[in-house]
Parts: C-alpha cells; sequence; structure tokens
C-alpha cells in the first residue's frame, strides 16, 4: 500500500499542533501524524495489542469511537507514527486534556496508550511520541502532563523528563457487565 500525504487524510485535528523539531527528528522512512479516520485499516488496534488485550470492535464502530473523539474539540490529540513504505502504523500515543476548576480553571494533560510495534522497538518512537504530546499538552495550557506506567517503565518515563510522583489507585468494573455504557 503506498503511502497516503496528509492532505489526503481526514485527521482528527490540525498537523500544525505537532511540533515539527519532533518530527524532524524520525528517521526518513517514518512520518507523524495525527489519527485519521482510516487508520483502523492501517493496524492502529494492532500496535495498541502491545500494551493490553484489544477486542477489535471492527471497522464501523472504530469510526464511531473516532467520531466521539472528534465531538470533543480541543480534547483528544491521538497521534500515529506511519512506516511510510508500507502505510502502517508502527506507534501510537494520546494526550487528552482534562479542564479543572482547580488552579484558576487550569488543565491537565494526560497521556496514555503508548505503544510502539514489536519491530520498531529501540528506535526511540516511544521518545518521540511522549515529546509531541507533552508538547500538545504544554500548547493547551496545561499546567502539568501526567501518566501512569508499570514499575519497568519508570526509568524510560525519567529518561522522557518525568518525575515519580505520588500513586496510582484503580477500580475495575465487574467483568460481567454489559460493554456499552449506560450513560
Amino acid at each position: 500500500m503506498p503511502f497516503t500525504p496528509d492532505s489526503q487524510l481526514d485527521l482528527l485535528f490540525s498537523t500544525e499542533l505537532i511540533p515539527v523539531e519532533v518530527v524532524n527528528q524520525l528517521p526518513p522512512e517514518l512520518h507523524m501524524r495525527p489519527l485519521a479516520s482510516t487508520d483502523y485499516r492501517r493496524g492502529h488496534l494492532q500496535v495498541l495489542s502491545v500494551l493490553s488485550v484489544v477486542t477489535d470492535p471492527g471497522q464501523e464502530a472504530w469510526r464511531a469511537q473516532f467520531e466521539v473523539l472528534r465531538a470533543a474539540p480541543r480534547t483528544y490529540y491521538p497521534i500515529v507514527i506511519i512506516d511510510k513504505p508500507s502505510d502502517r502504523i508502527v506507534a501510537v500515543g494520546t494526550v487528552f486534556i482534562e479542564r479543572k476548576f482547580l488552579r484558576g480553571l487550569g488543565c491537565v494533560g494526560h497521556i496514555e496508550d503508548i505503544a510502539v510495534d514489536k519491530s520498531q522497538q529501540g528506535k526511540k518512537l516511544g521518545l518521540r511520541i511522549i515529546q509531541a504530546l507533552t508538547a500538545i499538552s504544554e500548547n493547551s495550557g496545561c499546567y502539568k502532563t501526567i501518566l501512569n506506567c508499570s514499575d519497568s517503565n519508570i526509568p524510560f518515563y525519567e529518561k522522557c523528563g518525568f518525575q515519580k510522583k505520588e500513586n496510582e489507585m484503580a477500580k475495575y468494573a465487574p467483568t460481567e457487565r454489559a460493554q456499552t455504557p449506560r450513560l
């Protein structure tokens, strides 16, 4: 599949929000951009599967979720790195902006779902994703950018400029609950 230029894609947000200085650090065969409405077929879910079990909802449901993100402008910023020769996704990450009543109506960037295809690990793609997402968060006016990670990933995120701070708590919904939200 030949590489699809950004101008031919339905992107979730403007490419101008991704810092050129980060993009320019990628090898020439790779390209960073916002998530596109057609990225289901470029392997978006397969790359995410390096993080956790990913249930494939099908292309139609994936596209509906893309539209849900689009319906909340200035909130969700998922980015991908594309391998140009194959036009396939090899790395992903998202920052979402939480608007708060604290700190003078400030906002916080939450980085989520950083994943790099196993064949591309060790090439600093995770670092480039983190740099781009952090810049989007800071340029959105966030007073901090936070993320959760496993203990084994702490050294990586420290290299990215993050500091270990406080603790994460989680309460998972019962597994027998319906998968469709009730609200």
